[in-house]
């Protein structure tokens, strides 16, 4: 059967193709590779983090962070045979994006960062409880919800990302009004969904998928946190400003 998700690193062409190694994917192993990756992102985001509180404009840091994250993300998506190594620095360079936009975050709404941190991690067991306990059933039907909705929010960050550049900026996505909140709480519940259907892929593959795929897997599941993370540090600002 052919499963997909709105997640890239889940996607059915990065899957296929003939199996030939002996040593397949485990669980153990998309395990110990998640801690890697979350210790390598903490590295970076950390060093940025201390030059934000230094006074040194890392702007650089975080442009450049953000700009290596999506060509490693398209590597490991195109060549998955790479993922052993663009993943980790997939990690690295998110770090250095997530280091300045959390510290300057931090700035003006202290403890914010860490109480999103603290937010997306319970999020992450939530939806794992749910999707192990079947309280959500991932089918055809939801898989395909989600991944058009998941769909058109990208394309509108995109083409949000794509204005700034000629200093146009999308108040109704970055702004405080209702309409801006509710953009982004809806956004932070499809970024949660995709976790459903990340388990689902993983869990349908354990066991069948070669064993360098446990980094595809990983960097998947690094996506979908972040993204995450991201919204929910975005709304708790918005109401802060807000209210």
């Amino acid at each position: 059967m052919s499963y997909r998700t709105s997640n890239p690193a889940f996607s059915n062409y990065i899957w296929s193709g003939k199996n030939s190694s002996r040593k397949k994917m485990s669980l153990w192993g998309i395990l110990h590779k998640s801690l890697v990756s979350l210790a390598l992102l903490s590295i970076s985001l950390w060093y940025v983090w201390e030059l934000v509180y230094q006074g040194v404009n890392v702007k650089w840091y975080t442009s450049g962070g953000l700009l290596a994250a999506i060509v490693f993300s398209i590597l490991t998506s195109y060549r998955k045979k790479w993922a052993p190594v663009t993943a980790p620095l997939y990690a690295l360079s998110k770090g250095l994006f997530l280091g300045g936009f959390s510290a300057y975050a931090n700035i003006r709404f202290e403890g914010y960062p860490m109480q999103a941190v603290q937010i997306t991690v319970i999020t992450l067991f939530v939806m794992l409880l749910l999707y192990q306990w079947r309280i959500i059933i991932v089918t055809r039907k939801f898989r395909n919800v989600v991944i058009t909705v998941t769909f058109t929010l990208m394309m509108i960050y995109i083409i949000s990302w794509i204005l700034s550049f000629f200093g146009l900026t999308n108040h109704l996505i970055y702004g405080t009004s209702w309409f801006a909140i509710i953009f982004t709480i809806v956004a932070a519940i499809f970024a949660a969904l995709t976790l459903l259907l990340d388990f689902d892929f993983i869990d349908r593959k354990l066991g069948k998928a070669p064993k360098y795929m446990e980094w595809v897997a990983v960097w998947g599941l690094l996506v979908s946190l972040i993204w995450l993370y991201v919204e929910v540090l975005r709304l708790m600002k918005k109401l802060a400003v807000r209210f």
